[in-house]
Order: structure tokens, then sequence, then C-alpha cells
């Protein structure tokens, strides 16, 4: 089932700390979020691992001023830029947050702790350096906006007439709970980001459960091999363009300051 990625929370909300928009704890619980604990492995000077508080300190400290999403899959390097040692683990992740101003980068690695009925997820960052280049097919939030809707469009079609477009009671059930997390608290981007980026980070999440749904649901009304080919492909190219969108709406606080929209002016601008 299609989740938030945990480097998206750790990049939104450390953007904002980084920004000093939030302070350190509700930056910390919104990222740990329904998590036990988070803690940093790697960090130059620590020889433990560390908390989610002192590693983002050390790391402002270390020079860094923003963080980037990477969501890549085989194939598809999608927010990467190097070396390979950390775009493999990267990959093996499916997600990472690469900082902006210092070359480094943040793996997670999820455990689960507990007891049966009391399973309870650890994660642990590992800091590993990257390459200070342009990140891999990151599109703009316009870009991202306009290729989203031209894909939900190529594919509705298809989805339907293949029945695969998300109906049925299970997929209700999902779709509910999906709406009920996000009533339960409106603030889907952490405070600074444009409104824009909220727009395309819903939109881009509402697709990627749609995606999950049709996988999960088994090939529904597609009873031939050929037909099934045909649903395969019309998700791959969804599930792709919501994954940029997704890393374009995390990261576009980032890309802004950069091309120098930012310049003096807040992040919530």
């Amino acid at each position: 089932m299609f989740s938030e990625p945990r480097s998206g929370r750790l990049a939104a909300w450390g953007n904002a700390l980084l920004a000093g928009i939030v302070s350190p704890d509700d930056a910390v619980i919104a990222v740990v979020g329904d998590d036990a604990v988070h803690r940093v492995e790697g960090l130059p000077g620590e020889a433990a691992p560390v908390g989610l508080t002192l590693a983002l300190g050390r790391l402002r400290a270390l020079g860094v001023n923003g963080l980037r999403v990477a969501l890549p899959a085989p194939g598809h390097p999608l927010g990467l830029s190097g070396p390979p040692e950390f775009n493999k683990r990267a990959l093996e992740a499916e997600e990472a947050v690469v900082c902006h101003g210092a070359g480094y980068g943040l793996v997670p690695e999820v455990y689960e702790a507990g007891r049966d009925g009391d399973v309870h997820a650890e994660v642990v960052w590992h800091c590993l350096p990257v390459r200070e280049a342009p990140p891999a097919d990151v599109p703009s939030l316009g870009e991202a906006e306009r290729e989203l809707a031209e894909a939900l469009r190529d594919a509705t079609a298809v989805l339907s007439r293949l029945d695969l477009a998300g109906s049925g009671p299970v997929a209700e059930a999902a779709i509910d709970a999906y709406r009920a997390r996000a009533e339960q608290g409106r603030e889907v981007l952490a405070p600074g980001y444009p409104p824009r980026a909220v727009r395309v980070l819903e939109l881009a999440q509402r697709v990627g459960l749609l995606v999950s749904l049709a996988r999960e649901n088994g090939p529904g009304g597609a009873v031939s091999s050929a037909e099934m080919a045909v649903r395969a492909e019309a998700l791959r190219p969804v599930e792709r363009t919501a994954r940029r969108a997704l890393v374009a709406a995390y990261n576009s606080v980032v890309e802004e300051r950069e091309r120098g929209f930012g310049e003096g002016a807040s992040w919530s601008a």
C-alpha cells in the first residue's frame, strides 16, 4: 500500500527547521511520526548513532542548508547525484535524503522491534558521502503538475476498460482511510512550502495510492496476458510520474532558493 516516504518527512521538516520556521522538537516529532525512534549513524565526528535533533544540528554546522528527496527505482535514479555506493544504498531502500550545501546524504534502514501485537519500527539513517551535482530527472513544480495531469488522462481510459481504476470494497476502504488520515492534519508539508507544492504533493499521493490499489487488487478485468501487459504498461508511466511529482514537491524550497527566487525572502513567500 502507498505510504508517505520517510525521506519526505525528514526533508520537509528538516528544511523548515534549517530555515528557523519550526522548533527542533516539533520537527523531530513530525519526522518520527508513528515510528518508535530515528537515529543517524556515520555522521562526521560522531562515533556512535545519534538522535535526530543532534544530527540535524551537526549537519547545519557542516554547511548543510537544505535537504532534497530522492526516490529511485530500477532504471530510474530519480533525485540521485552519485557516487555509485550511495546510489546503490538509496536504490535498495527506494528512497534517500540528499543534503544541499555539503556532500552528505542519508539512507534509511528500517527495523521491526517488539512482541506480537506490539510491533514498532525503528529507523537508522546512514550518513554517506554524496557528489554535489544536480539531482537526476527532477522536474520543476510546474512541469510535475502538467505531467501528472497528462498521465492521469492517458491512463484513466485504459485502467477503466480493464476494471482497474481502484473499484470494489477493498479499494474504497483504502481510499476512505487515506482521506481520514489526510483530514486529521491538513499539513501535508511542513510550514514554509508554497501552496503549489502542497497541491502537487496531494495529487501525487492520490495517484500513488490508486496505482498501489490497482497492483494489489490483482488483474481485475484483465483476463488475458495481453490485457495484463497493457495494465502494466499503463501503470508504469503513471507511477513514474507520481514519483517525479513527489520529489518535485518535497524539493521545491531548495530548488527555489537555488534559482535565486528565495534570496532574502521567507520560504513561504
